[in-house]
């Protein structure tokens, strides 16, 4: 009996942490433009190398599905890369942080209803954000 409920147990929290976070795509997929800082690339946030505003609805739609791709426990000692602030009628109405340099810590880390959660930073997503970047 107790290796049942173990089990089970697993089984949930496996499969959980593979679904994708449809409460904050609801809040990013309809925004008209994004604010994208980028930071160094060591993890701290004290200098940002650039600011790339993208306003193309194609892109924005790509990167929010690959935002909330896959959930993932958040690792808050791992630093950010940059941070993306999400923008609906010249409103912010999402911030999200972002660390893609360190293989072991590749996350996107967001406050939700009060609660830090984060997401698999997928390398097709690092991929876009060093293709915007340029």
């Amino acid at each position: 009996m107790k290796i049942g409920i173990v089990f089970f147990a697993l089984l949930i929290f496996f499969t959980a942490c593979k679904r994708p976070n449809t409460k904050i795509k609801e809040r990013i997929n309809n925004s008209d433009s994004i604010a994208i800082n980028y930071f160094k690339g060591d993890g701290t946030m004290d200098t940002v190398v650039a600011v790339k505003i993208v306003r193309d609805k194609k892109i924005i739609r790509q990167l929010s599905d690959l935002i909330i791709a896959s959930s993932a426990e958040p690792n808050l000692t791992c630093g950010y890369d940059g941070s993306l602030h999400f923008f609906k009628r010249n409103m912010v109405v999402q911030d999200i942080d972002f660390r893609m340099y360190d293989v072991n810590c590749m996350f996107f880390t967001f406050k939700q209803e009060g609660i830090i959660v984060a997401t698999k930073l997928l390398p097709e997503a690092k991929q876009l954000l060093e293709s915007i970047k340029k």
